[in-house]
């Protein structure tokens, strides 16, 4: 029997089980794998950490430099995400140019920060219209198990709050490092809940295997006042208008929890 065969009996046992509110795994629908987020695993990054989400691990690590900013923003400073899929998280990576999967990746987690206005940017600035701390996040998917958003969104937060940047001061219009460090100035704490829509259901932290499964995603992230900053969609199925705001209703319930753990790590 082809793997092909075996996996779309597997899904369609999957796609019955929902069905009937249950997992593959054991899980009910609303429940996230076990979570565990550790910080300052890399000596030489400026803040670090490592999230699991069951078998999916992902490790964010940020750099601070100085730099030029944005012209239409001269007075606040700058971040960036990036994203790698290291070939041997996934029979599916490969080396070479970022594919949709990981700019994709990238530009969630990205959003989630930006819109929730995650880091102080103003504060990040040393002499407007010309120098101000560039804020480099790079994630890498060290082995994909299934929803990599929630994974790669828990670990860069979780890096941001580890991050000490340091300190410069200007003279003469000039910036000099100093021999200090502070917190990286963090005012949000967003967080992203990803659902899969099974069978009609929507399920939280679809694994790998539900992936595959699942007609459509949807990932909503909420920052600390409960107000959305980010939505993304994938998958080529729809959903309903209802299905969205039951979504958004899970999604905030499980933002708040998973706010909590990371607050207590």
């Amino acid at each position: 029997m082809s793997s092909i065969m075996v996996s779309r009996i597997r899904q369609k046992q999957i796609a019955q089980m929902v069905a009937s509110g249950k997992r593959l795994d054991g899980r009910g629908l609303k429940d996230y794998r076990p979570i565990k987020v550790e910080t300052g695993i890399i000596e030489k990054a400026e803040g670090s950490s490592r999230a699991l989400l069951g078998k999916t691990e992902v490790v964010v690590g940020v750099k601070v430099e100085i730099g030029d900013p944005f012209l239409d923003r001269p007075d606040e400073g700058v971040f960036t995400v990036n994203s790698e899929f290291v070939p041997l998280a996934s029979p599916e990576f490969e080396a070479g140019p970022p594919s949709e999967e990981s700019i994709e990746l990238a530009r969630v987690v990205d959003r989630g920060i930006r819109e929730s206005k995650a880091i102080d940017l103003e504060k990040l600035c040393l002499i407007p219209g010309k120098k101000v701390y560039v804020i480099f996040i790079d994630i890498y998917v060290l082995n994909h198990d299934g929803n990599l958003i929630d994974a790669s969104s828990l670990a860069s937060l979780a890096a941001l709050l580890n991050t000490k940047i340091p300190v410069y001061v200007v003279e003469e219009n000039e910036v000099k490092k100093t021999n200090d460090y502070i917190p990286l100035p963090i005012k949000n704490l967003p967080i992203s809940i990803t659902l899969a829509n099974i069978s009609d259901k929507l399920i939280v932290d679809p694994w790998l295997e539900e992936e595959e499964a699942m007609s459509a995603r949807l990932t909503i992230t909420f920052d600390k006042d409960n107000r959305i900053s980010a939505i993304q969609k994938g998958g080529t199925g729809a959903l309903t208008p209802q299905q969205i705001m039951e979504a958004a209703y899970m999604a905030k319930e499980k933002a708040e929890e998973l706010r909590k753990m990371l607050v207590k790590t």
